[in-house]
């Protein structure tokens, strides 16, 4: 039951970050109720059920028919599952409740960099805050380490921007690289961004071979080093067993 009142809870929160992406891109308040981003109209409450409201509607506006993104049910459900998966840790209620926001605001920019291919500094600097004064209290000196390991990849990221000219990845992505380190230290950094480009490879040569994209073409970066930063951080232990299972021993 604690599981499922977590998940629940979870897809509430996945509505409310929907729709902090959406005012974040117009500019608008938080404040006010929901409405349709087509019509303008005020989405009535019992619309408003994360997930369920979008197949009873069919993925339609109720008022004006036009088609509602997948990004709002995905994104609901996706919140309820790491809600579920952080929660089932092994860790303090203080932990839990730091990768529980910190998870809310990068899925916020996971989705808003995959729709706009840049992330919003009011979101990344308050996470950067936030991992640094958690750290502080948890690691105490431990932090230099820290700090340290996000200094050296962020530095590392910079090079390539530079070098790059900006092409191969940009500022945004320096600054979730600092935040790496700052979160995970090494080794579980390596582990994170070894995943990250990983992926970003293998993504990259299917929309090549499908021919939605070209080797010019620019690919958000940051979702990447985000599910990269999530499975290091949850399973990093375990990948470092298997690695000298697998070639050491």
């Amino acid at each position: 039951m604690f599981e499922i009142f977590i998940f629940l809870f979870g897809l509430i929160i996945g509505s409310f970050l929907n729709c902090v992406i959406y005012r974040i891109e117009k500019k608008k308040s938080l404040k006010g109720r929901s409405f349709c981003p087509h019509c303008k109209k005020k989405i009535a409450w019992y619309d408003l059920f994360p997930v369920i409201s979008f197949f009873i509607l069919k993925g339609q506006c109720r008022n004006c028919g036009k088609t509602i993104s997948w990004q709002y049910p995905l994104v609901e459900f996706g919140t309820g599952v790491l809600f579920v998966i952080i929660t089932g840790l092994r860790i303090s209620f203080l932990s839990q409740f730091f990768l529980l926001i910190i998870s809310c605001l990068l899925i916020i920019i996971f989705v808003y960099d995959l729709k706009h291919m840049i992330i919003p500094d009011r979101i990344m600097f308050p996470v950067i805050a936030i991992t640094f004064i958690y750290q502080l209290i948890n690691l105490r000196l431990a932090i230099v380490d820290h700090l340290l390991t996000g200094f050296i990849i962020c530095f590392l990221f910079l090079f390539i921007v530079i070098i790059s000219k900006g092409k191969w990845m940009g500022g945004g992505d320096v600054k979730l690289a600092f935040l790496i380190g700052l979160l995970l230290g090494f080794p579980d950094s390596i582990i994170a961004l070894f995943l990250s480009f990983l992926l970003g490879a293998i993504i990259g040569m299917i929309l090549i071979i499908k021919k939605n994209k070209t080797l010019k073409s620019e690919v958000p970066f940051a979702p990447f080093l985000i599910v990269g930063m999530f499975i290091a951080l949850l399973w990093a232990d375990k990948i470092i067993q298997y690695y000298f299972k697998l070639f050491i021993i």
